[in-house]
């Protein structure tokens, strides 16, 4: 069913309850998330991307529903990606000769991925598309936001801006406007979405903030890809983008550990005890690796302005929980955040060397040597862990 955005602007995406992973299993949605194209009804019916591919059929059968498929005059694809071309496939062998306005590298993308040599027309940045009654598209090439051949579609009159991947959450619900969900899921799950997927793209965001902005247009209303439309007050998004692309980060210390005898988690522990002691406006969090959910960890180091992270030595490293991590904080380019090592071993020792190793190539400024204990620490040893808690918070 149809949803009215303004005017003869529609939703007509998918909203997927269920969805718990995304980018195969790399992404955690822990509130589902919706699927968003738009249909906009004027002299010329233009569709704006499609759904992901397992709800194809469901979406080609209910878009019939509301508009003759023969009858839609243009698709806009923002971006190759499945999650938003998917249902293309099946759309177009219903209306194959439908033009299909995407950029330079979205046709290379679609073409790889479904190969079918549709009616592609390629479109720059400045580039416009007359839809009747006195407006038009305008097309707006985002490269990098977050894939190379995404771009964002604004509608003159009505003032929207399709902004695809740019300013969404993975956020299911059946309240299609921001002002209208739980304030507090949004805003994490809007954060959530930038550390995870855009975070590695902030000088190149910060320019295309700049970019839009220079344009002098206005903006009654974002209509992403994923999760809510910004409706009410829709710039207060565009506003956070722009400091979170900025080396966001807040009074935080984030502990993260994985342990096998439990002798690192009491350093641990004992570590965020002493920078409360230190400093009790700081605010402190402690995480157990394998208890906790990754992505959700990620949004907690963005937010941090110092990274502890501790492994026992095994096999005269770490553990591989600890070194994936550090990959994948490595892969989301932080900056602007200091880090340091921690945590015990009972022959060799070299967790804590290997560690420091990692997190100066990932990005992080390497604060100090480490805190090495060996074996299960005792009184003396907690008392020395809380002492380094105390040296870490005056950095």
């Amino acid at each position: 069913m149809k949803k009215i955005i303004k005017n003869n602007v529609f939703w007509v995406g998918k909203v997927d309850w269920e969805l718990q992973k995304f980018h195969g299993d790399e992404f955690t949605t822990n509130h589902g998330s919706t699927y968003n194209s738009y249909l906009i009804q004027e002299e010329k019916n233009v569709l704006i991307d499609t759904v992901w591919m397992p709800f194809s059929e469901e979406f080609v059968e209910n878009l019939a529903r509301e508009i003759d498929l023969n009858k839609i005059d243009y698709i806009v694809a923002n971006h190759g990606e499945i999650d938003h071309s998917g249902s293309l496939p099946a759309l177009m062998k219903l209306i194959p000769n439908t033009p299909i306005y995407c950029t330079a590298n979205a046709i290379k993308s679609l073409k790889g991925q479904f190969h079918q040599d549709w009616n592609f027309h390629a479109v720059k940045t400045g580039d416009k598309l007359e839809i009747g009654n006195g407006k038009e598209l305008i097309f707006v090439e985002m490269p990098m936001l977050h894939w190379p051949d995404s771009m964002a579609a604004y509608l003159t009159k009505d003032n929207i801006l399709f902004s695809n991947d740019a300013f969404g959450q993975h956020y299911a619900t059946d309240k299609l406007f921001n002002n209208l969900v739980d304030q507090c899921v949004l805003s994490s799950e809007a954060m959530k979405y930038y550390a995870n997927i855009l975070n590695p793209f902030n000088q190149i965001l910060r320019r295309k903030l700049q970019e839009v902005l220079s344009l002098g247009i206005t903006i009654d209303i974002i209509a992403t890809s994923h999760g809510v439309v910004w409706k009410d007050n829709p710039l207060q998004i565009v506003e956070k983008y722009s400091q979170w692309a900025n080396d966001y980060q807040e009074n935080q210390i984030t502990i993260i550990y994985d342990t096998m005898w439990k002798g690192t988690k009491k350093i641990a522990e004992k570590i965020s005890e002493g920078i409360e002691l230190a400093d009790p406006n700081v605010e402190v969090k402690v995480f157990n690796l394998p208890k906790s959910d990754p992505n959700d960890l990620i949004t907690e180091v963005f937010k941090s302005k110092t990274v502890l992270i501790g492994s026992p030595t095994i096999n005269n490293s770490i553990l591989h929980s600890i070194a994936g991590f550090v990959h994948l904080m490595k892969e989301l380019k932080f900056k602007n955040k200091k880090a340091a090592a921690f945590g015990c071993y009972g022959w060799s020792g070299e967790s804590i060397k290997v560690l420091s190793q990692l997190l100066g190539d990932a990005g992080f400024e390497v604060i100090d040597e480490g805190l090495r204990i060996m074996w299960n620490p005792d009184e003396e040893q907690k008392t020395e862990a809380i002492e380094y808690g105390k040296k870490i918070a005056a950095f």
